[in-house]
């Protein structure tokens, strides 16, 4: 009984998550229809509990604990990365409700399949064993194949989640054989288990390398990362901006944890080989994602390139192979998704009356129009182009610090010079914003919450430029 205790109590944001989508699926089907918008509420609520839940659970948490014969861990970094997720998942819901309720999005299957796939990414964070990461995997995955769909009216939103979908499955067989191919090699499937074993196998094994290859693979499919990367700037523009919003945010933190489990901590022994094909991938990355942004005029393809140049920082910071990167590459991703967060919150408001915002012409004369959402668009613009005092300059300075530290001077030098490249597409923005006469003169309405909510999200931004001590402590105890 203590034992089975003690699961539940280490598995209990999961199990809370869990009930309450059967509890709000049930609910759901018999509300009437002038309350169905009280499911909103619901999975608001839902995410809030679970979020506590977390903290409890993590509350006091010194070492890491491996419960479930092995499959499910519990460790900083996994309360770090599920309060995250939890957040992010959120703030989306409440930047989305106007849109969502203007196209009769508004439906409980929505809200649904959003909470499935924040459990699949919680599962996913938590994973100590290959079951239990593809399982969690393919929850959040199969979840956002649908939420791209959702939006019958638009045929892109059809078509760019059959991409996604085909693409995404390619991505996950490619890391499935990489795992089989390393369970026939260790003998076990527990990420620990694999780890030790790797360490005990002669250097240059050729079924741990190809092992490794496909496994790399497919990391690099779910975090977008060249030359796996076409599926992103077509998801981002078909899919609606909430959903765009999420897949962008939420999906990329769990991404980021599954890149943890698996190379830093299960492949630990093979980091200078896989740091190789992370150098080549970054470098990739970097330019790809901020070359191809500038011929760019919808700013959801925008945003999809510049997450590409983006997650060729990362990759900077977690082929640093120590703890010191690992913290840095956290950071940056943490502080990367409130940008996006906030700019894809900032598109989503400004959309009304069934026109989706998202061109370059649709943010002509923005600030004569809105100008507090000028100023926190403007600020997220700053903040990935690495403008000080943001939290995306200090940033990227960490990570470039932590490449230094390991002798990629070359390599960080490359970054700075990309990083000035992707600068001309976030001043264009910004240009847009302020310097352009507006297509219309109409004011951009709000609710309050939603407002002071995005400001909020920009001053963070702002806030963690200047004062980032407490994040960046958080983050290199996960590590």
């Amino acid at each position: 009984m203590t034992l089975i205790g003690s699961w539940v109590r280490l598995a209990a944001p999961e199990i809370v998550l869990l009930s309450a989508v059967c509890a709000i699926l049930v609910i759901d089907l018999f509300l009437p229809p002038r309350l169905r918008h009280l499911t909103h509420s619901f999975s608001l609520l839902a995410l809030l509990l679970t979020a506590a839940s977390v903290l409890q659970v993590g509350q006091g948490l010194e070492e890491p604990i491996v419960t479930f014969s092995g499959m499910f861990v519990l460790d900083r970094l996994a309360v770090l990365m599920k309060v995250a997720v939890l957040l992010v998942a959120g703030v989306m819901l409440i930047y989305a409700r106007d849109y969502l309720r203007s196209r009769e999005m508004d439906q409980g299957e929505f809200y649904l399949l959003v909470l499935f796939s924040v459990l699949g990414m919680l599962v996913l964070i938590s994973a100590a064993h290959f079951i239990t990461l593809y399982l969690g995997l393919e929850l959040m995955s199969l979840s956002l194949y649908a939420l791209v769909a959702f939006n019958q009216e638009r045929s892109s939103s059809s078509e760019a989640a059959m991409k996604y979908f085909v693409l995404g499955a390619i991505a996950s067989g490619m890391l499935l054989y990489g795992m089989s191919i390393l369970y026939g090699v260790t003998g076990s499937l527990e990420i620990e288990v694999v780890a030790e074993t790797i360490l005990a196998q002669p250097v240059g094994s050729l079924p741990l390398l190809l092992a490794m290859t496909f496994i790399v693979a497919g990391v690099a499919f779910k975090l977008g990362a060249v030359p796996f990367h076409n599926w992103m700037p077509d998801v981002y523009q078909g899919a609606s901006t909430p959903v765009a919003m999420l897949v962008a945010s939420a999906s990329k933190l769990a991404a980021f944890a599954m890149a943890i489990r698996l190379l830093a901590q299960g492949m630990e022994g093979l980091s200078e080989d896989w740091r190789d094909l992370l150098i080549a991938m970054a470098v990739l990355s970097l330019a790809i994602g901020s070359i191809v942004a500038i011929a760019q005029t919808n700013v959801k393809r925008l945003l999809a390139y510049s997450a590409i140049a983006n997650i060729g920082f990362l990759l900077l910071g977690i082929l640093a192979a120590n703890p010191v990167g690992y913290a840095s590459a956290l950071f940056y991703i943490l502080v990367y998704v409130l940008m996006a967060l906030g700019a894809f919150g900032a598109l989503t408001l400004m959309s009304r009356g069934g026109h989706d915002a998202e061109t370059l012409d649709d943010l002509k004369g923005l600030n004569s129009r809105s100008p507090w959402l000028a100023a926190v668009l403007a600020i997220f613009m700053f903040s990935m182009a690495g403008v000080p005092p943001t939290a995306g300059f200090y940033a990227k300075l960490m990570v470039l610090d932590a490449v230094v530290e390991q002798g990629f001077s070359g390599l960080a030098i490359v970054a700075v010079l990309f990083a000035v490249v992707s600068a001309f597409y976030y001043l264009r923005v910004v240009w847009q914003l302020y310097f352009e006469s507006p297509g219309e003169s109409t004011a951009v309405a709000t609710n309050t919450d939603v407002r002071w909510l995005l400001m909020a999200n920009g001053g963070l931004v702002l806030a963690l430029g200047i004062m980032p001590d407490q994040l960046i402590r958080a983050c290199l105890t996960a590590f």
